[in-house]
């Protein structure tokens, strides 16, 4: 099926080739004052940028996304693989991409240009497929009654406007409400000075990495004298290949160097700011893209890294959740229980110790072992979903009421029982004497062992006086 074939109304072909969008797609994008031109698509070149919108993406991508329902009624909350979009964050989104790859995809529009747009395609209602657009591709607009059209160019050059019910629009922090900031834009300059402090390095290790200077001759050279020694210097002395290797001047001849060097120019200082400003306008801690100084510790860096899911990763959960939640559910769905649920709790795994420790306090507090061993992916055992609870843990309630502690995790026991308690606290004392009775007979039967054994011994003295 073609993708637009099912809006039957079509409005005319629009020109976009004079929009803001093309001429960033030609490269001649926002300038910067170090005259470098900033797009998304120079900023990509900028690893740090780069590693910035990975690091992001991976960690939308690579967590589990799931739809969930929690029960009205009972409040239990289990997999709704009975929805359509279940299947689509679980299988495949469409023909091409698997859940992880769409996320990624999406997440890396939303990073570089503030704005994802995915087309939500129904049949009866029924979501069977998303397909996110290139951001160039679309254009929204908002309408005088606050309602958005996205107009989106096809294959073919012609240009469809979609209402809001079949355009997921993900935003990225917004201004206006209704369109994301273009961060790439906004840090234009601080990606600009990266690029030409990059440019500046490639350019003096392409014509050697020793400074530039006048050569200087006496007497006069005329016009294929210039160009011959102009050559010469070229083919002997340019390039990273030529560096280092010594001039042979004559006619009294002199160099006179007339550049900076590498370290008065400071450009390994300038290129470690700039990794920094980068990380700071896309929110990502510089240890997560490699760059790290040099007082920073084991302790601090796990810091770090859970600073970084906590402070980057989890906003972005939470902006696809909302997202997900308004795009892809009708009201009566969210209504019924249905939302979506990054499981970000792995992200915060710590080591086996760790892990042992949280799970032993978490099964303390009532939490099943089939509900841990899930948590480490594994399977768990049969009789493994009951729930468990101290003995001496009691209510709040049952304190203040004077009735003491509770022992099996829900009836509280009185500190005076009556006489003649009810049949099913008489079975479960009796069984509490039974085996209070079997710890005392197996310690008194030590000690009549222990006494025997003295007794033998006397006995047998006792026999050898006698003879």
């Amino acid at each position: 099926m073609r993708l637009f074939s099912w809006w039957k109304k079509k409005p005319a072909a629009q020109n976009i080739a004079f929009s803001e969008s093309f001429w960033g797609e030609l490269g001649l994008g926002t300038g910067s004052l170090s005259g470098e031109r900033v797009t998304w698509k120079t900023a990509l070149e900028v690893t740090t940028a780069l590693r910035c919108g990975l690091v992001i993406a991976e960690g939308t991508s690579t967590v589990p996304c799931k739809l969930l329902r929690k029960d009205p009624a009972t409040g239990r909350r289990s997999p709704a693989d009975d929805h359509p979009v279940f299947e689509l964050f679980d299988l495949a989104v469409n023909d091409w991409m698997d859940p992880l790859q769409f996320m990624e995809t999406v997440t890396l529009h939303t990073v570089f240009t503030g704005n994802a747009y995915i087309f939500v395609n129904r049949v009866r209602g029924r979501v069977v497929e998303l397909i996110p657009f290139d951001p160039l591709q679309v254009s929204v607009e908002r309408k005088d009654d606050y309602s958005l059209v996205y107009n989106v160019a096809g294959l073919d050059g012609s240009v469809e406007t979609f209402p809001q019910s079949v355009i997921w629009h993900l935003r990225g922090p917004s201004w206006n409400s209704w369109a994301g900031l273009d961060i790439t834009k906004l840090s234009r300059e601080a990606l600009g000075l990266a690029m030409a402090t990059q440019n500046a390095h490639s350019r003096r290790f392409a014509n050697g990495i020793n400074t530039t200077g006048m050569y200087s001759v006496t007497g006069e050279l005329k016009g294929d004298q210039y160009q011959r020694l102009k050559a010469w210097i070229a083919a002997n002395h340019m390039g990273a290949a030529n560096s280092g290797t010594p001039l042979i001047l004559d006619r009294d001849a002199k160099w006179n160097p007339l550049g900076l060097t590498g370290v008065d120019a400071q450009h390994i200082e300038t290129r470690k700011h700039q990794v920094e400003e980068v990380c700071r306008a896309y929110g990502v801690l510089p240890i997560m893209v490699g760059h790290s100084d040099k007082t920073a510790t084991y302790a601090s860096a796990e810091q770090m890294f859970l600073a970084h899911v906590v402070h980057t990763v989890r906003p972005w959960h939470r902006r696809f959740e909302r997202s997900m939640k308004r795009a892809l559910l009708t009201r009566d769905e969210v209504r019924a229980g249905y939302y979506f649920k990054f499981f970000d709790t792995e992200l915060l795994r710590g080591a086996a110790k760790d892990r042992a420790e949280y799970y032993w306090k978490m099964f303390q507090m009532g939490m099943s072992p089939n509900e841990i061993f899930a948590l480490e992916d594994q399977d768990g055992f049969e009789g493994g979903d009951n729930h468990f609870v101290p003995t001496n843990v009691g209510t709040v309630e049952n304190v203040a009421a004077g009735r003491g502690t509770s022992t099996t995790g829900g009836a509280p026991l009185q500190d005076n029982p009556p006489a003649d308690p009810a049949p099913a606290n008489r079975a479960r004392l009796d069984g509490d004497r039974m085996n209070a009775g079997r710890v005392l007979s197996a310690e008194n039967e030590t000690k009549i062992r222990g006494a025997r054994d003295n007794l033998d011994v006397v006995l047998s003295k006792l026999e050898e006086q006698a003879e």
